[in-house]
């Protein structure tokens, strides 16, 4: 993460879940996340909620759920920030705590509103910062969308209007991530994925990831990810061309 928007550098793993962040169905993920660090007690876990900043109690909601899920799997730190607007993502005291954090997750609510609150902000700063010692980053269905090279705005295409493409992070920059993919039909409209997949730039690499499962980068030198959790994530392509890989499954990303 070279700038405030592009670039994937080297650092600690990467996770792009589909849903089910702090809860049973990524114990599996997390311990095995926890263990590129030397385990939980080396860990100091940064819960970022900005993607729900816009949700009444929702930040804090899923802080505790953060809190609870991480300090069962035996971390002591445990940090639960809080920026739910661009003034808390300046704020030195919550950046702060992100600069020597070495496990940052982003949980879920609203992509376009995570990217633009961090964009160019002190606390981004101070994740960059984190992610160069080193730092896993994890994001879990906003906090996925995030991280690649675009999003798109799912609600646009819920009620048929422009779905994108909206210039994301680039955390991993070949990827467009579809969090929630097995569910997704039913929120949208059985249309949705050929007018998502039609406003994406040709280069990139569109990744449906089904809930509880998520996708992990297990050797950034050789672009190397493996699928966890109970579902699937799906390689996908204009026109229905789809590879579909299970738990184990593993992948080389561009």
């Amino acid at each position: 993460m070279a700038n405030d928007s592009t670039g994937e550098a080297e650092g600690g793993a990467i996770a792009l879940v589909g849903s089910g962040e702090y809860t049973p169905a990524m114990v599996e993920t997390d311990r095995y996340l926890l263990a590129t660090l030397g385990g939980p007690p080396a860990a100091r876990v940064a819960l970022i909620p900005t993607a729900s900043g816009r949700e009444p109690d929702s930040p804090q909601r899923w802080n505790e759920m953060g809190m609870r899920h991480f300090s069962a799997l035996g971390v002591p730190d445990v940090r639960p920030v809080e920026i739910t607007d661009r003034a808390g993502a300046e704020d030195p005291v919550q950046a702060a705590q992100l600069a020597d954090a070495n496990y940052i997750y982003f949980s879920g609510g609203d992509p376009s509103y995570l990217i633009e609150t961090l964009r160019a902000t002190a606390a981004w700063a101070a994740i960059e910062h984190a992610r160069a010692a080193g730092a896993v980053l994890a994001g879990c269905s906003a906090g996925a969308m995030a991280m690649g090279a675009y999003t798109l705005s799912l609600r646009a295409a819920r009620e048929g209007g422009r779905v994108g493409p909206i210039r994301a992070w680039a955390v991993v920059p070949g990827v467009v991530v579809f969090p929630h993919f097995d569910r997704m039909a039913g929120f949208i409209g059985p249309d949705w994925l050929d007018r998502a997949l039609g406003a994406l730039p040709a280069e990139v690499m569109p990744l449906g990831i089904d809930e509880d499962t998520a996708l992990v980068q297990i050797d950034a030198a050789r672009r190397r990810w493996r699928v966890m959790g109970r579902q699937a994530v799906h390689l996908l392509a204009v026109g229905g061309a789809e590879q579909e890989l299970r738990a184990g499954d593993e992948v080389e990303l561009r």
